[in-house]
């Protein structure tokens, strides 16, 4: 507060109180601590301030206040007095010696469970209390919470009430915030003037989040990106950074912090209880990871065997609409597992876990399995088949239902029909479709080409194989969009044509083979509607795909849909948390959201500091962020990381020509052209470092020879920052045009 606005304080408030110091400044008030020469007491003095004072006016300010003035809760900082000093309006409080919760919070960044719990049970009964009494907070954060003696007190009742009865069109221009962002509910943050108890609630939701993880569930760059992911994003899985939240908690939160209010606790006792008493809470949908069955045969070489069984049983359960089940990419990295089944079950989101072991011997099979819950490691049922190899489908679709069945799963009549059916007659096919699988697996060259092999082993034993044709038309799918290979994209995606086109013959309804179809439409014809429309088919049919749900996305991202992409690839990161984190990235550094993309880029190096992707991306989220160096720098680890790869080499060029390190540039495009002499480079990779170098017709020359040959990422050109500087050539826009881009 200036000099001359502290000392018409002083005069007025003389004979009252007396101010001793200033003890902090928020948006709308300043505090001191002052004596209560009356009552021989320390108090807290706020003052707001004078522009918000000039708008509410004396009478109006009273009047709120009055209502707060009126609350009497252990858990609520009681108001001793208000008025109006030389034209300041200002509130009493008592002086209490301890801290806020910020200041607790900047120190310890996390609380314990418990102590958060505790804090935010009192929070919520002193809400529960204002809102009997008509009276909605609408600012609580933890600078509003006060830590005395152990104990929460919430302090600023009224204030926000009383700012918000003062607004008029003219407020909005003062700079004034109503609410702080990172606590506000979906309907504050559209200015919805109406609230209710469940507003709150959101708020204390947002509060306990950040007790429990260290940040609150959404942040961002600025005050409207915040905003926006209340409206959009869904709320972190909290025990993914903290799995030593127990699962009613986390449901907990997840109500609490529902978008619309009428998902939310309906009254903030309703919170309290729920947090006295998790487990009751805790009525989530069910859900289950199958952990890798264990290879107990005598021959090792059965490890691919007992993956595929593995596979199969998470295809099975997959097909029920009703059951959560998470995708094979991260139940994999539990293999020799170290972790307890309840950290599992944390880090995948699950209640219940599938374990189970397979030992082949010629033509016997004996599988265990039994499903535990992962909080309590309690079994909830097991089974053992000592059968003939020739079972095995049989065997598949009896744990499915078996599990289905134990987790009270709805199952549909059309779920059962599809579980029941076996995919082929004949073992040999299975086991080289299993054999497939195996080297698909690898995500390399060597082991894409040999997938290929095996599938079309599988497919000549049994030509009316529909998963082993899908299967090879996914794999030269693969091949086609640059992942591995030494097929061109055109003779490939010809290939994944003709195997697609065979499997639906087979089976119109197999979601793998819809997946396939959905992206060759994006890939080879440019069909966004037929796409979007075979991707939510492939996904009604296998409502657990991951693979199929990240795919939509990514064609989201390329129609620059950012906000329906981000949402449906945070979903498939929800049904396969190891994988899709960074394509999630991606998205955000296409939609022009680095910091974002950076957070997401962390995660994804935590769990695998050598991943070359998230190097290069995080490189241009440096880039795009003014910070050149740093960006060189990710994306010269990229290449080295993955010196033969086309695509690191040519970001690398053209982020080198932007920062003007010509020459350097230039050597990465000489080492495109020497590699392009020993296998196929895309012409798409060429093109980003002629656009770096600001050779814009040899970069479109590229670029019209990527889209004859359907090459690399073409169909996602139009929101590419790679290709920023040609929006405005006139050979874009009709090459644009002619992908139905325009």
């Amino acid at each position: 507060m200036p000099a001359d606005q502290l000392e018409r304080l002083h005069t007025a408030l003389a004979g009252r109180y007396s101010l001793e110091r200033e003890l902090g400044q928020g948006g709308m008030a300043t505090v001191y601590l002052a004596d209560d020469l009356k009552h021989h007491r320390k108090v807290a003095i706020k003052v707001l301030r004078p522009e918000l004072g000039y708008l509410l006016g004396a009478d109006r300010f009273a009047r709120e206040i009055r209502i707060a003035a009126g609350l009497n809760h252990p858990h609520i900082l009681q108001l001793h007095d208000s008025g109006e000093a030389d034209g300041l309006l200002f509130y009493v409080m008592p002086y209490v010696r301890g801290e806020s919760l910020r200041q607790k919070l900047s120190r310890e960044k996390e609380l314990s469970i418990e102590e958060g719990i505790r804090i935010a049970r009192q929070v919520a009964s002193a809400l529960d209390h204002a809102h009997a009494h008509g009276l909605i907070h609408r600012d609580i954060k933890p600078e509003n919470i006060l830590i005395h003696e152990g104990e929460a007190m919430v302090t600023d009742f009224g204030i926000a009430l009383a700012a918000e009865a003062g607004r008029e069109d003219r407020l909005t221009g003062t700079g004034l915030s109503l609410g702080t962002p990172a606590y506000m509910s979906p309907e504050q943050a559209a200015g919805d003037r109406d609230l209710d108890a469940r507003s709150d609630v959101y708020s204390l939701g947002c509060v306990l989040y950040e007790m429990l993880a260290g940040e609150p569930p959404y942040t961002g760059p600025t005050a409207q990106a915040v905003m926006a992911k209340h409206f959009t994003d869904q709320v972190p899985r909290i025990r993914r950074f903290r799995p030593t939240v127990p699962p009613g908690v986390e449901h907990a939160l997840i109500k609490a912090l529902g978008k619309a209010p009428a998902d939310r606790f309906a009254s903030a006792g309703s919170m309290a209880d729920a947090l006295a008493n998790p487990s009751a809470s805790q009525q989530r949908s069910p859900s289950v990871a199958v952990l890798p069955f264990v290879n107990l045969s005598a021959d090792p070489e059965n490890e691919y065997f007992a993956d595929g069984i593995t596979e199969d049983v998470i295809a099975q359960l997959s097909q029920i609409r009703s059951l959560k089940v998470i995708s094979r990419t991260s139940v994999m990295p539990f293999k020799n597992r170290q972790q307890s089944l309840r950290e599992i079950g944390a880090k995948l989101d699950v209640a219940t876990l599938l374990e189970g072991s397979v030992r082949r011997a010629g033509s016997r099979v004996r599988i265990v399995a039994q499903l535990v819950d992962a909080e309590s490691d309690r079994h909830l049922w097991a089974q053992t088949y000592d059968r003939d190899l020739t079972d095995i489908f049989t065997i598949q679709s009896d744990v499915a239902l078996q599990i289905a069945g134990a987790l009270e799963a709805e199952l549909s009549s059309e779920e059962k029909s599809r579980i029941h059916k076996k995919p082929t007659d004949d073992l040999q096919a299975y086991q080289q479709y299993l054999l497939g699988k195996h080297c698909m697996a690898r995500w390399t060259t060597e082991g894409i080409e040999r997938a290929i092999k095996h599938f079309e082993q599988a497919i000549a034993r049994d030509p009316n194989y529909a998963l082993a044709h899908a299967s090879l038309a996914y794999a030269y799918t693969e091949i086609g969009i640059g992942v591995a290979g030494t097929v061109p994209p055109a003779e490939a995606f010809g290939r994944a044509r003709a195997a697609v086109a065979r499997a639906l013959e087979l089976d119109p309804g197999l979601p793998e083979a819809r997946a396939v179809l959905a992206h060759l439409k994006v890939a080879c014809d440019y069909d966004w509607a037929g796409a979007e429309k075979e991707y939510k088919r492939a996904i009604e049919l296998n409502p657990n795909s991951g693979v199929a749900y990240d795919s939509y996305g990514l064609m989201l991202a390329a129609l620059e849909r950012y906000d329906e992409a981000i949402q449906v690839q945070e979903r498939a990161h929800e049904l396969d948390p190891v994988a899709h984190r960074m394509d999630i990235a991606t998205t955000f550094l296409r939609a022009g959201r680095y910091e974002e993309a950076l957070r997401a880029i962390t995660e994804c190096l935590a769990v695998d500091p050598n991943l070359a992707l998230a190097h290069a991306t995080a490189g241009w989220a440096h880039l795009l962020n003014g910070m050149p160096e740093q960006g060189v720098a990710s994306l010269q680890r990229a290449v080295a990381i993955s010196p033969d790869s086309s695509l690191y080499l040519a970001q690398l060029g053209q982020a080198l020509a932007r920062v003007g390190r010509t020459e350097e540039a230039r050597g990465m495009l000489r080492q495109l052209e020497a590699l392009s002499k020993q296998r196929y480079v895309s012409p798409y990779h060429m093109a980003y470092v002629y656009t770096g170098l600001g050779e814009h017709d040899r970069a479109m020359d590229c670029l019209e020879r990527a889209y004859e040959e359907r090459s690399g990422g073409i169909f996602g050109i139009r929101g590419s920052f790679l290709f920023a500087p040609l929006r405005g050539h006139p050979r874009f826009k009709e090459l644009l045009r002619k992908m139905n881009l325009a």
